[in-house]
């Protein structure tokens, strides 16, 4: 604790220092914005999963909005906030890092890689949750709600979608006082919503085989009636094999194995020799593309992939960092 102190307290003198070399112009409104977290650089990005038989198509915008640099700061302060940046989170304060969530419900689709980056992030900072199974035919289970996509997470009655807004809110609660995320973790994540996911899906529903097999999930979750099921899962992989393949066109892919396979090796290559992107520990961006992979891990595609390129010791290590899920309900309609 005494170390964390004399970093914390040699960053406040350097920033006093920086602070002094401001312009008289740049006004207080300005100066706050310097330190608002990275979550408002997100808070547009549609990272959500839809299955819609009459739409055939998957929902991932992904647009970034804001200013990276403020206009006031000079290159005294970009010398603090990378400091800042350097200092592990388990350097911070402790007090960042009580919030809580009491009541956590995750409205999802088992093979959903959105959902399950969600799931991830849920895990990796062992915060108990429930789990409700949505029928992707009909969605009796979301009925409640305006938002008819997943994932729905509600968290002590408030409800949060988009997977990346998710992810940034809660984690924002969690580390209230810390900087906006280094610009490496912000690039791999957009990559992560802009790239890989698009990969996923022409790989999953490549042949009606593994379409089928995708969606075996569906004979064994959700509280789900044996015709619902056999709907759902027939019906299901029927329609998302062909989505597969305007996915395919439409992302340029002319082979969904290589495609995978390069993106896999893409993402090892980031690592540089790091064991995670985030150095020691996992950060927002290992979490995110752990989680977007984790519902192929035992398909066809995500057996290949792991035999088929090097980001197998990686996926084992993030393997070893989730906690279990704590709460296994699984909650019907």
């Amino acid at each position: 604790m005494a170390t964390t102190l004399r970093k914390i307290n040699r960053l406040a003198a350097t920033g006093r220092a920086a602070a002094s070399s401001f312009s008289t112009s740049v006004t207080t409104a300005t100066s706050r914005r310097l330190l608002i977290p990275q979550t408002a650089l997100y808070n547009t990005r549609n990272n959500t999963f839809s299955y819609s038989p009459q739409s055939h198509c998957f929902s991932s915008n992904n647009t970034i909005t804001g200013a990276r640099n403020c206009i006031g700061c000079n290159v005294s302060y970009s010398t603090v906030a990378s400091a800042a940046r350097n200092i592990d989170e388990k350097d911070l304060p402790q007090s960042n890092l009580n919030y809580v969530p009491k009541d956590v419900v995750l409205y999802q689709y088992q093979a959903c890689p959105f959902c399950n980056k969600v799931k991830a992030f849920l895990e990796y900072y062992d915060i108990p949750y429930k789990i409700v199974e949505v029928n992707p035919i009909n969605k009796k289970e979301i009925k409640w709600s305006d938002y008819r996509k997943v994932p729905i997470l509600m968290v002590d009655g408030e409800q949060m979608v988009n997977s990346s807004d998710i992810i940034d809110k809660i984690f924002q609660r969690m580390h209230s006082d810390s900087v906006s995320e280094d610009a490496e973790t912000q690039k791999w994540r957009r990559w992560v919503d802009d790239h890989l996911v698009h990969v996923l899906s022409p790989n999953i529903y490549r042949s009606p085989s593994e379409a089928l097999e995708s969606f075996d999930y569906i004979t064994s979750n959700g509280n789900f009636s044996f015709t619902e099921r056999l709907v759902a899962k027939y019906g299901g992989a029927a329609a998302m094999y062909f989505v597969s393949k305007k996915l395919k066109k439409r992302h340029n892919i002319t082979d969904e194995r290589k495609s995978l396979y390069e993106a896999a090796d893409t993402w090892v290559d980031a690592l540089n020799g790091r064991q995670y992107l985030g150095g020691s520990e996992p950060n927002l961006a290992d979490i995110s593309v752990f989680g977007v992979l984790r519902p192929i891990r035992h398909l066809k595609s995500g057996k290949d992939m792991l035999e088929n390129t090097r980001i197998g010791e990686w996926f084992t290590r993030m393997e070893s960092q989730m906690k279990p899920h704590r709460d296994a309900t699984l909650q019907g309609s």
